[in-house]
């Protein structure tokens, strides 16, 4: 079997998205077969991005919930990193121009205190608890940058972030351990009319169950988690897409909220 030339697939996928051209089904030779070539590829292009994006800030992981296995029809997490640039605070001014198709999603989102690299803790559900040092409330900025994004392949989206296109982080809530996270209710607005909600547990049972499932997932690539990073944990309101003139609010009970206008 003919080995993947990440460099020349990962050139093709940024070439693509900084043309903001609909991304086609990558050649055979180009395309990841399965899921662990689209996470090899990710780097390659994740190495690309950051001379225009910045380095590394945090990850995304898509597809935590069961309103977003339906939505995409892909039955397990997924995913992406995040770069400095296009991470804001608190409120965020986007223009319409900058996308293919914009959306937004509802998450909630941890801040790391420490280094997650030891796979003997990172399945102790106590020590994580520890590990995280803050949650708020984020809206994740997506991009449905792809010509169809059904027929590219998943290995192709884990490739390119899986949507990604930045994020909304709210405040850090340090003292968050007498939360049940799994009950906080999430909600997205438009213009002011509630579109969506949904509840913390739809993200795997617990939100932790996700940053497990991505502790581990990098340390079986040789990656990890490292402390200041930030993680979105999965969206449980389904992707809502916005045009020029729309404003945004994500809320996350007891978190606070976000907010996003498109220009």
């Amino acid at each position: 079997m003919k080995k993947l030339n990440l460099r020349a697939a990962a050139k093709l996928l940024v070439d693509q998205r900084s043309g903001l051209k609909p991304i086609k089904k990558l050649p055979d030779a180009l395309q990841p077969r399965n899921e662990v070539e689209g996470y090899a590829l990710q780097r390659g292009v994740g190495e690309l991005l950051s001379f225009y994006l910045g380095p590394l800030a945090g990850y995304k992981i898509g597809c935590t919930t069961p309103v977003m296995q339906k939505f995409l029809e892909i039955p397990n997490p997924c995913a992406g990193e995040v770069f400095r640039s296009t991470v804001v605070k608190n409120m965020a001014v986007v223009p319409r121009m900058g996308f293919v198709k914009v959306g937004i999603e509802c998450e909630i989102a941890v801040v790391l205190a420490c280094d997650l690299s030891d796979p003997n803790l990172v399945g102790d559900a106590e020590w994580l608890s520890r590990a995280v040092g803050g949650v708020m409330a984020s809206m994740e900025i997506v991009d449905d940058r792809y010509e169809d994004y059904r027929t590219i392949g998943v290995p192709t989206l884990i490739a390119d972030n899986f949507f990604d296109s930045g994020c909304v982080l709210g405040t850090p809530l340090q003292k968050w351990r007498n939360l049940d996270l799994r009950s906080l209710r999430g909600t997205t607005k438009i213009n002011g009319k509630l579109v969506g909600e949904g509840q913390g547990d739809l993200i795997m049972g617990d939100p932790l169950h996700a940053l497990t499932w991505l502790a581990k997932s990098l340390l079986s690539r040789g990656q990890y988690l490292r402390k200041g990073q930030f993680v979105t944990l999965g969206s449980v309101v389904e992707t809502k897409w916005l045009n020029a003139g729309d404003v945004a609010e994500v809320e996350i009970e007891r978190l606070g909220s976000v907010g996003l206008r498109v220009i």
